[in-house]
Formats: structure tokens, sequence, C-alpha cells
């Protein structure tokens, strides 16, 4: 018997996933609103690989999609800084970065990571380099890019994907040049883990000094 559910079961899942939406956010934002980013995010993945995982990315991508917008719009509040890691594919460098970030941040960074041309899945390799400090990421996932996140942020750190990231006034804008995992053997891979690590280290004594 296969795994992959059928259309019926998606759409079963996905009203879930819906009416789970409007009723976090009723009072923040129209049923119209929500119901077009979770529209836009069904979209977005509907060509996924893993169909089984779709409700799963859609609610949690489109959660992250209003949570930003009420950030960037003032109608949630901010509690903490709000970084945000751009790559091209985010599969590695940029998932890498977020991992780490709020394993070391501890609840004191929020972060999120996007690409401007997102991968269908994360990179092997970058999961297992994970792995061996101690962070599971086999359940994250590669997601588009978008303006409300980038509006959300204090910080915005890009990695590889040229003008693709909007500029906003009033952001830190950095740029990480660092070598791209795609393609790279695992002994190639923890060396750039080992190097984010480093800076994710000095930016977050930076923004939540000791």
């Amino acid at each position: 018997m296969s795994d992959t559910p059928t259309d019926k079961e998606l759409q079963y899942h996905l009203l879930i996933v819906d009416r789970s939406l409007t009723e976090e956010f009723a009072g923040i934002f129209a049923v119209e609103t929500i119901q077009r980013f979770m529209q836009e995010t069904v979209d977005q993945f509907a060509d996924s690989p893993v169909k089984n995982f779709v409700p799963v990315m859609v609610e949690r991508f489109a959660k992250e999609r209003l949570r930003a917008l009420g950030q960037a719009e003032g109608s949630i509040t901010k509690d903490v800084p709000e970084v945000l890691f751009v790559c091209t594919h985010n599969a590695g460098r940029s998932q890498m970065a977020a991992a780490l970030l709020h394993h070391r941040a501890a609840g004191r960074v929020h972060v999120r990571s996007a690409g401007s041309e997102p991968a269908d899945l994360l990179n092997p390799a970058v999961v297992q380099a994970l792995a061996e400090v101690g962070l599971d990421v086999s359940q994250e996932f590669p997601k588009p890019l978008t303006d409300e996140v980038v509006r959300a942020a204090d910080v915005v750190i890009t990695m590889g994907c040229g003008d693709a990231c909007p500029i906003y006034p009033g952001k830190r804008y950095l740029d990480w040049e660092l070598d791209d995992p795609a393609g790279q053997p695992l002994e190639s891979v923890r060396p750039i883990r080992d190097e984010i690590d480093r800076r994710v280290q000095a930016l977050l004594g930076e923004l939540v000094p000791a």
C-alpha cells in the first residue's frame, strides 16, 4: 500500500490546516487574507516530491508568513530580534545558519530562512553535518523568499543569492561569502558548517550581549 495520500485525503488535511490558521489569526487578519496566504502556500508546494508532508509544510510556512506579516504591520509584537538567512536554494548554507543560530540563541532570537530559487529537499550532506553536532533538521524544508519575511526581519543575511533580496530601510543587511555545499561530500561540508557557526556566534553576541 502506498503512503502517498490521495487528492481527497490531501484536501481533507489542508481543510484542517485552513481552519487552524483561521482560528489562530482571528482578529488579526481578515479571513480572506488568511485564505489567500493559505492558497499561495499550497500552490508553492504543489509539486513537492513528498506529498504526505505537504499539509505540514503548508501549515508551518503559511503560519510563518502570516506571523511575519503581522510583525511587519505592527499587529503582532516582536519580543526578540528577527534574523533572516537567504541563499539561492535554502537547502544548505541558510538552513545551517538558521539551525545553528536557533540552537545558540535558545529563544533569544527568532530565526527564519528562505531561498531565492528553493530546492525540493535539503542537501543530505548538510542534514548529516548538522546531525553530527546534535541538530536534527530532517523535518525542515526549503522555503521561498517572500516579501513579508524580509519586512519583518531586523537583520537580513544573504549567502550568494545575488540581488534577489529586496532592500528596505531600517534593516541591517550582511552578505556572508561562503562556499556552497551543493554537490560537496560531507568532509567538505563540515568546514562550511564550522565557519557558519563561528559567524553565528559572533552575530548572536552583537544582537544579544551577555
